[in-house]
């Protein structure tokens, strides 16, 4: 992985009228706090810090501890992100494996991997996200990618939107026969699983306000919901020294808060989704909780030796 140079507008001055030309989608924008302008106030050092972080040949590892809502309970588990720099195919969507002759096919991208592990009575959940999003956001302002898997034991499913000219391209697979295999476009609109991205991109620049977003990928097929637009309110303020980003759908009732670290590298330190959970008399609101255990920054792909194990101790990973 190398460096780049990119710009990153960061000039919280003019933040406003820079998110109202990039997210379109957006109205009734309010604006960001007056307290976020002590994050970074000039773009050439912002650019610095995130190339100096995210383009020394390590991904970002966090832990959190899980409280994961379903069938009408909560359920122990653990979460885990994964934020690493990638070189990505534009056309083909993928991790490029030479980098150095891909000429305009080339672009740099942001990736998580989302992972949670929860169980549920006597069988286990494994679910893992990964979203690819461009870090230079003038030139590409929607993720080329989302893909999005479930596993347990009645069987598993998954998940993928891809980018394309003028639409998002979603292709689902379940083994549920009233789901089967799903093949359709979707309007291309910010995705909210990508916004996780954005706040380690630039939080400056993330949309607030009421905003037409394709709701969680994860979520969607938890809850057997066909993908589709939605309207969201979103709003964006400080509270202890970190800043709490919070997603309400008012046609679901379902709502995301995410907080992270105002100062750079914006780390996710905890989030909450509170929404509808189990089926029938068993049916309630419940709130899913994360909150971040441990990290480190670490070259994981070549940890892969018994030898390496203890890093997972170091995560407090069983």
């Amino acid at each position: 992985m190398k460096k780049i140079a990119f710009p990153l507008i960061f000039l919280l001055a003019t933040s406003l009228a820079c998110q109202e030309g990039r997210n379109r989608q957006a109205t009734n924008q309010q604006e960001i706090p007056a307290q976020f302008t002590s994050l970074e106030s000039e773009t050439e050092s912002y650019s610095e810090n995130f190339n100096e972080y995210w383009y020394k040949g390590e991904a970002e590892i966090s832990s959190y501890k899980l409280e994961q809502a379903r069938y009408g309970e909560i359920h122990e588990g653990h979460a885990v992100l994964v934020y690493v720099t990638e070189d990505f195919s534009k056309i083909k969507q993928v991790k490029l494996d030479n980098a150095g002759s891909a000429g305009a096919d080339r672009v740099p991208i942001l990736k998580l991997n989302l992972t949670k592990k929860f169980n549920t009575g006597i069988y286990p959940y494994s679910i893992m996200q990964s979203i690819f999003t461009p870090v230079e956001v003038d030139k590409h302002p929607h993720s080329l990618k989302t893909t999005m898997s479930s596993q347990e034991w009645c069987g598993h499913v998954f998940a993928q939107l891809n980018n394309r000219k003028d639409h998002y391209e979603l292709s689902s697979y379940s083994y549920f026969e009233s789901e089967g295999d799903v093949h359709k476009q979707l309007e291309k609109v910010l995705l909210e699983d990508e916004l996780w991205n954005k706040i380690r991109i630039n939080p400056a620049e993330l949309p607030i306000g009421k905003v037409k977003l394709i709701p969680s990928v994860i979520h969607s097929r938890l809850r057997h919901r066909a993908l589709k637009t939605e309207e969201a309110n979103i709003s964006l303020e400080e509270k202890s020294e970190n800043m709490h980003y919070k997603i309400s759908y008012a046609s679901t009732g379902r709502s995301l808060e995410i907080v992270f670290g105002k100062a750079f590298p914006h780390k996710i330190l905890s989030w909450e989704e509170s929404s509808r959970s189990g089926y029938g008399p068993n049916a309630r609101n419940l709130v899913t909780k994360a909150s971040l255990m441990e990290s480190m920054n670490t070259d994981y792909w070549s940890k892969n030796n018994t030898e390496d194990l203890h890093l997972r101790d170091k995560l407090r990973l069983p």
